[in-house]
């Protein structure tokens, strides 16, 4: 599967009760060892590229990276042409590749929302990653971004997680993306990456989100979709039946959102796509990735 996607809709919010993480013990260990890995490389770049551009600008600090561009903030994965113009960007950029490649997509896509939406040029931006990961992109790119450096701006959430871990001032910890403990109009930002689409209830993570959101924050999800009907029936995963969003779907979705309060940034246009440029090898599955990314009103 292209994600660290998590289940997300059980166990109950507030029963305490941790889901086991999936995929057994070996994929835990792997997981773990990319993981540190990732948050290592984090670390020792971000001070060097901090100290780097101290000294080439007499202590003015460091250069800020430019805003991801190649990833429109709402859209469709075309082909596979286009996911590895996403990986050139992310390299272009120094952030570290995303194991699963295609997954470079909607991750630089999440990203440049944050980055051009929600950030007030100060890179103090409160930004929770609902149905986290440790080893995923998001939080770790947005810190090379410069964000996270007050404590508890950068948090990552899921079912999975027990005690509190940090990794370079991140924070992650146990949380349901349907019934969050922050408060409202707290957050500036949301991402959700391939999560929603693993038994996740859509209106009441819409409605949570649009609660934790302050008025003009972002939310921003990526999912499986096609255009055209993807047979799953027998297939499984994370504890819920596999489930690949369609354009209807996908409309009612938007419909739900706008009804939270939330506004589509973009067009979704007609949602097609020449490609299914994304393969799950553990179902036999050939399918896209769809980017949405909301405004709260």
């Amino acid at each position: 599967m292209p994600e660290q996607s998590h289940p997300s809709s059980t166990p109950p919010a507030g029963s305490g009760q941790v889901a086991a993480p999936p995929g057994g013990r070996a994929l835990a260990v792997a997981k773990r060892a990319a993981e540190h890995l990732l948050w290592l490389r984090v670390g020792v770049q971000r001070r060097a590229e901090a100290a780097l551009a101290t000294r080439r600008a007499g202590g003015a600090g460091a250069t800020p990276r430019p805003a991801p561009t190649g990833v429109p903030l709402t859209g469709v994965l075309q082909s596979t042409a286009e996911w590895k113009q996403a990986l050139a960007e992310v390299k272009a950029l120094r952030l570290p590749p995303h194991r699963d490649l295609p997954k470079n997509w909607d991750a630089l896509g999440a990203v440049a929302a944050v980055v051009t939406l929600a950030d007030d040029g100060t890179r103090s931006a409160r930004i929770v990653d609902a149905g986290s990961a440790r080893y995923s992109s998001v939080l770790p790119w947005l810190r090379l971004y410069g964000f996270g450096g007050a404590a508890g701006s950068l948090t990552g959430t899921n079912l999975e997680f027990a005690g509190l871990v940090r990794r370079d001032g991140v924070a992650f910890r146990y949380g349901d993306i349907t019934a969050t403990d922050f408060a409202d109009d707290s957050l500036d930002a949301i991402t959700c990456m391939s999560v929603i689409e693993h038994g996740v209830p859509i209106s009441p993570f819409l409605r949570e989100s649009a609660r934790v959101l302050r008025p003009g924050g972002v939310l921003v999800v990526s999912t499986d979709f096609s255009h055209d009907p993807v047979d799953t029936a027998g297939h499984t995963a994370y504890g819920a039946e596999v489930h690949i969003f369609t354009p209807d779907q996908i409309r009612d979705l938007v419909a739900e959102a706008d009804a939270a309060g939330l506004s589509l940034v973009g067009d979704l246009g007609e949602m097609t796509h020449p490609e299914r440029p994304v393969h799950w090898k553990r179902v036999g599955l050939d399918y896209t990735f769809i980017l949405l990314t909301f405004r709260k009103r």
